[in-house]
């Protein structure tokens, strides 16, 4: 049977993307509490993916969403807003939401896929921006396991480094 037109991609070099996320190496966002394993960035969209990894009573910043999210639970509590996330939830955030505090109620890990920009900030002023360019970026600072992702960053940043 033919087709009524030719469906043969424009790009040739158009391909899937795995990331074996058992593989993907981890980056410190918060010195013993937070981390995070880059599994994909997307130039084209502006789209990034990543599991992060908190530590009971970690606090995320208030932050706001310049494009929409995807937050499966792995493993652990979240509290968000007025709700609480437990392991297998799934949430959407449209664009413009915007968060207060985020805070790990248990030792967490999620699925955060991201189809743009977080804007982080505090009572005055914009404290951050979390782009797929940042998240480039961080990958130079990654590591096998969240423990040596802390020491790295401890030894990058010229603090002591403990053994």
């Amino acid at each position: 049977m033919s087709l009524p037109q030719d469906i043969i991609p424009f790009h040739q070099n158009l391909q899937d993307t795995i990331a074996r996320a058992g593989e993907a190496q981890w980056v410190e966002n918060t010195p013993g509490q937070a981390w995070m394993r880059i599994l994909w960035t997307g130039a084209e969209t502006g789209t990034w993916a990543a599991i992060f990894r908190w530590k009971k009573g970690f606090v995320a910043m208030p932050h706001k969403h310049l494009s929409a999210s995807h937050t499966f639970i792995l493993s652990g509590k979240l509290k968000v807003r007025d709700g609480i996330f437990n392991a297998g939830d799934y949430v959407y955030e449209p664009n413009g939401v915007l968060h207060g505090a985020t805070e790990a109620l248990e030792d967490t890990d999620y699925l955060f896929i991201c189809h743009g920009p977080l804007l982080f900030f505090d009572d005055s002023v914009f404290t951050g921006y979390l782009g797929w360019e940042e998240i480039e970026k961080l990958r130079a600072r990654a590591a096998a396991t969240p423990e040596e992702a802390s020491r790295k960053a401890r030894e990058d940043s010229g603090l002591p480094v403990e053994t």
